[in-house]
């Protein structure tokens, strides 16, 4: 990577990890867990809840994000984990958000029940746990799990400004860049790699491309992606 590219990388990373880019953006509510948090008023299940089923929930624009994350939190009273662990769920085939379901978020609460009746938290779960233990889904080795690498970036990074920071146990420097279309198509114009398919291995070759300047913190480039896409309108 030529010292230009890098530059600009470091400028717009610098200049859109900034609160005031994603005040309509999912990570707006495991935030709001995280203040209350801090003041004593809620869990660390309140935020990883929060912050898994908004991260699943967020594909397609961002204020249809929020406002289904929204609806959401109403029905849940904004107490995601007594939510959770009451057990009474909306459990309807009717759209939650895209083609996700009410159904489909019940299944998600009911599987968060079994788990955290065994732990207090779920920083420990892999990857592939997450996917097909909570969120349901089939194995799937090549997939990027971008919902996930995104959940996982707001928990982990701790550098006080748009990432929460609350999962002290894991290390910043094995975050996955969270991979989706746009992030690979702006990836792509900026020649941080070359391989067509969009998937794991793409995720880390870019991750490893961004480590190249954060090599403590390659994750910190997803603000220079979202810094590419603002000033390529």
């Amino acid at each position: 990577m030529d010292q230009t590219l890098k530059n600009t990388l470091i400028e717009w990373a610098e200049e859109y990890n900034d609160p005031k880019y994603f005040q309509e953006d999912p990570i707006i509510f495991p935030t709001h867990f995280a203040r209350r948090y801090a003041q004593g008023e809620a869990s660390l299940a309140d935020i990883e809840i929060a912050a898994l089923l908004s991260s699943h929930l967020a594909w397609g624009r961002r204020n249809m994000i929020v406002r289904d994350c929204t609806r959401m939190f109403d029905e849940m009273e904004w107490r995601p984990y007594d939510y959770v662990m009451g057990g009474d769920y909306r459990d309807e085939d009717a759209s939650m958000h895209r083609t996700i379901k009410w159904k489909d978020f019940a299944g998600i609460c009911g599987r968060l029940k079994g788990i955290y009746g065994t732990c207090d938290s779920i920083e420990g779960l892999t990857d592939a746990q997450i996917r097909c233990s909570v969120f349901g889904q089939k194995e799937d080795r090549k997939a990027p799990n971008k919902k996930i690498s995104m959940m996982r970036r707001w928990m982990v990074r701790d550098d006080g400004k748009v990432d929460l920071g609350v999962w002290k146990k894991s290390d910043r420097k094995a975050l996955i860049l969270p991979l989706d279309v746009h992030v690979y198509d702006q990836a792509t114009a900026l020649g941080l790699t070359s391989r067509r398919q969009k998937d794991i291995t793409t995720a880390h070759e870019i991750t490893d491309a961004f480590r190249e300047i954060w090599p403590d913190d390659p994750c910190k480039g997803d603000f220079a992606l979202f810094g590419y896409g603002v000033t390529h309108r």
